[in-house]
């Protein structure tokens, strides 16, 4: 797919969450707009940034040139006043899309970040380009609590060809998981949405993972599954015959049998429980 690329100059970088991360996390930070991954299952195709917009989701991106100088103007502003600064990185667009091989932005910020380190990021992505920054990201983990998540939605190549067709191999993906852990940087699959899997999943992110993250469309699209219906998500998993794993209760079921592979507490099921890097400040607080 042809993807219409303009590069633009961003009035910010870090925008202060609302909704779905305000459980973990102080700001979001996009380092592009628009995808070219194009999963149809995304609920950003729902979301302003897609509704006013005259091309489909997929079809555009805009890459913001001066994401690294934003960076460091903004959390230094952020510092002077003594905020904290919690990042999810990113929660509209990739910050691994395929040009990034080129333009370098998500670099750039990481290299701010080694020396004006947030207290906490989670980057959240499906490119096992990341593999390319572990210098970097090793230095950061250091200075800043880190924890890389890559979602895996399922183990069956199939599958991702029918709902993410221009997403990177879930092999690839396993790959960089694997490297990126044995790097020393914490990790995090991110079964999110789920979809259907072999009985040897578990077993497949045993080693690689230090977390679960599991999450499905009518618990983590935002609206109790509306944009999922929207987007089309019951007649795709009815007309691949696949019903029984859209059930609003397929979570639960989920959640069971990897408590047979993984420890309880490894395992995080959406919104609340989805942020260790949180969590593991809110304990250091309640005992100090």
């Amino acid at each position: 797919m042809n993807i219409e690329t303009k590069e633009i100059t961003a009035k910010t970088i870090l925008t202060e969450v609302k909704g779905y991360l305000d459980v973990g996390f102080t700001h979001s930070l996009n380092s592009y707009s628009g995808c070219a991954f194009a999963c149809k299952y995304c609920y950003v195709r729902e979301m302003p940034i897609q509704k006013f917009k005259d091309m489909p989701w997929g079809t555009w991106l805009e890459v913001k040139t001066n994401a690294a100088e934003n960076y460091r103007k903004e959390i230094l502003k952020l510092r002077k006043k003594n905020k904290p600064v919690h990042i999810f990185m990113s929660s509209a667009t990739d910050p691994y899309q395929p040009i990034e091989r080129k333009a370098g932005i998500t670099r750039g910020i990481l290299e701010e970040m080694i020396s004006y380190p947030p207290d906490s990021l989670q980057i959240q992505t499906r490119g096992p380009l990341i593999t390319r920054d572990i210098d970097l990201l090793t230095q950061l983990k250091d200075k800043c609590e880190l924890l890389v998540s890559i979602t895996v939605e399922t183990d069956r190549e199939d599958m991702k060809r029918i709902f993410a067709p221009q997403a990177p191999g879930i092999r690839l993906r396993l790959s960089a998981l694997q490297e990126i852990r044995e790097a020393g940087i914490r990790t995090q699959a991110s079964i999110s949405p789920v979809l259907p899997f072999t009985p040897d999943f578990p077993k497949t992110l045993s080693g690689i993972a230090d977390y679960l993250w599991i999450d499905t469309l009518l618990i983590g699209d935002g609206m109790l599954g509306k944009r999922s219906a929207r987007l089309g998500m019951p007649a795709l998993f009815g007309e691949h015959g696949i019903t029984p794993w859209y059930d609003k209760d397929i979570h639960h079921r989920v959640l069971k049998y990897f408590k047979k592979h993984f420890p309880p507490e490894r395992i995080r099921v959406s919104k609340e429980e989805a942020f260790p890097i949180k969590q593991t400040e809110t304990k250091r607080d309640e005992h100090e």
